[in-house]
């Protein structure tokens, strides 16, 4: 079957949130907000850990690397959702789309791999403390970096590549906030089916493998928690494992049932899949800085120092 035109569009309407663009100019405020004190949180984490030697350790370089990438995460969707809602910026040019979405997936499959690195970090601090500073090497950890880095760039570089190459004759409008895999295949013609079938298959893989191994390295940390003798530290293992495990699921989930209703969710309110897509790429950039850093005494102690100085 043929299509009268098979070129890439000069560029696509994104529509914010379908059913609420009312109400967009409002909820620009908060959103604002959020992407305010997600990058002022970030950008103070990687000062304060590159500034304090002390804090020149494994789990803080960890650290840096999440706050890196959620910066790269936030920016690649906020400034644009922003002129959206304030400005009525809906055009967006189709490299720039096919960009953002790269940008969007590559760093959201690394933040879940950092994740990872993460849970093992603390699995080998709580679990073989004798053995941390011996596997956990500088050479070790610039290894596991840059092992989520290839792996995400690597998995989204062939779907980025089968977007362009796809035919667009319909309609140029995206009923969404950003240009989300998914939102940009439903426009063109022909057959997307193996564009489906490889994001689904990459997305089911990626954070199937990397949440069971999270949950496999907390089940073992919070065994050998059990196992300590003082009631104040067990409080304060639990505590702690406690809070990443939440900014892990409010990770993971909002992003798979966005993933997922893109392709089955129907029956959902657009508006609540589109809100839920946005907070995916907000909220956890924004609570990370606080989870993992202010909590933890070093980095607190830092901060402090430099704001009342």
């Amino acid at each position: 079957m043929s299509y009268p035109n098979h070129s890439n569009p000069s560029s696509f309407i994104l529509t914010g949130i379908p059913g609420l663009e009312d109400a967009q100019f409002w909820i620009a405020f908060p959103f604002c907000t959020m992407y305010f004190m997600a990058v002022l949180g970030n950008i103070t984490l990687l000062l304060v850990i590159k500034m304090d030697p002390r804090l020149h350790l494994p789990m803080f370089y960890f650290l840096s690397m999440l706050a890196a990438i959620d910066l790269v995460l936030t920016t690649s969707t906020m400034p644009k959702l922003l002129s959206i809602f304030w400005f009525r910026s809906h055009e967006i040019d189709f490299e720039g789309c096919v960009a953002q979405m790269f940008f969007i997936h590559s760093f959201s499959t690394m933040e879940s791999g950092i994740l990872l690195t993460m849970a093992f970090d603390r699995y080998l601090a709580i679990c073989k403390p004798l053995r941390y500073s011996t596997i956990l090497t500088g050479p070790t950890i610039a290894k596991l970096g840059l092992a989520a880095a290839v792996r995400g760039i690597a998995i989204i570089t062939p779907l980025t590549c089968m977007v362009t190459s796809l035919s667009y004759c319909g309609p140029r409008v995206i009923h969404h906030s950003y240009c989300e895999h998914m939102s940009v295949v439903k426009l063109a013609c022909g057959d997307t089916q193996p564009n489906s079938i490889y994001g689904i298959t990459v997305a089911t893989v990626v954070v199937g493998l990397d949440s069971i191994l999270i949950a496999v390295s907390y089940m073992l940390i919070l065994r050998e928690v059990v196992g300590l003798s003082s009631g104040e530290a067990r409080l304060k293992s639990y505590g702690t494992c406690g809070s990443h495990i939440g900014v892990i699921l409010l990770f993971y989930m909002p992003g798979l049932f966005s993933f997922y209703t893109q392709r089955w969710g129907q029956r959902i309110p657009a508006h609540l899949h589109i809100l839920m897509a946005d907070l995916y790429l907000l909220v956890p950039p924004m609570l990370n800085p606080f989870i993992y850093g202010m909590r933890t005494k070093p980095i607190r102690e830092r901060v402090l120092t430099l704001v009342w100085q």
